[in-house]
């Protein structure tokens, strides 16, 4: 039992714009729940001319509460009301060839809902054979040139699917594998649940998961839409100027991205 979701966009920006906007997108008023972003593997590889990236995003989320609704108590054992969870974001970008392909997936709750999101830019292909021309300004668009995004989600719930394995291979599962099992599994159902079956629970957590990712694409449309218009109108001085306005909005004079940068400078002074 798995949901897709996928959709096209076109940017009136090129690829070069894209991409750069790509990495500096939050925060923006349209994602004001990133916490913070790191880098934690970048290489470019100079034969092919590919940069890949690898970061992880903290940020504050929780399980909607229809999910929580329909999980029996203690199953999370208050994991689920956290506040904050990761996400683990992959990048390859080729601008010779004019294209970047990026996945994104949860590191939180994934026995409960695994999310997966890809993203193909590309670059027109009658545009593509003028990338490598020099005096090209990084934000100047032409008439023919835009970018185009096709975006495909991917959720699949696990739910109760480890023990409900082991009940059909006859295996006894005991408090202690079931304690340290990497999956959450259904304990015994009570009263409403004892009328839902394991598959009924996981497409009712996908398709809220669907209900929630569909409004999650459009507010991130609009998230890089306000970054590549600072980058036309004031370049990467813009950008960052703007960053640092979306983050005291958010998060005040001390948010969490100050809290970080004091802490390690402390460590510095330490040493």
């Amino acid at each position: 039992m798995v949901k897709f979701y996928e959709s096209s966009f076109n940017y009136d920006y090129p690829l070069s714009a894209v991409s750069l906007a790509y990495f500096l997108r939050y925060p923006n008023p349209y994602a004001t729940h990133v916490l913070s972003t790191d880098v934690i593997d970048r290489h470019f590889d100079s034969a092919r001319q590919r940069l890949s990236t690898t970061r992880l995003h903290l940020k504050k989320s929780k399980l909607p509460p229809a999910v929580l609704k329909l999980l029996p108590k203690g199953i999370l054992g208050g994991g689920g009301d956290a506040g904050e969870s990761y996400v683990l974001e992959k990048s390859v970008v080729d601008i010779k060839e004019g294209w970047m392909k990026t996945e994104s997936r949860n590191l939180e709750w994934t026995g409960i809902l695994s999310v997966v999101e890809k993203q193909a830019y590309r670059r027109p292909a009658e545009t593509v054979a003028q990338a490598d021309q020099a005096g090209i300004d990084l934000v100047e668009t032409t008439k023919n040139e835009g970018t185009s995004v096709t975006t495909t989600v991917t959720l699949l719930s696990r739910f109760g699917q480890a023990k409900a394995l082991k009940r059909k291979e006859g295996i006894s599962v005991t408090d202690s594998e079931q304690s340290t099992g990497s999956e959450v599994e259904i304990p015994a159902k009570k009263g409403f649940f004892s009328s839902w079956s394991t598959g009924s629970l996981q497409r009712s957590i996908e398709l809220i998961g669907l209900r929630r990712t569909r409004e999650a694409m459009s507010k991130s449309k609009e998230g890089m839409n306000v970054v590549l218009e600072r980058l036309r109108n004031g370049g990467l001085v813009r950008v960052l100027e703007g960053m640092q306005q979306d983050r005291r909005r958010a998060f005040g004079q001390n948010g969490p991205w100050k809290q970080v940068w004091r802490q390690e400078h402390e460590l510095e002074d330490k040493d």
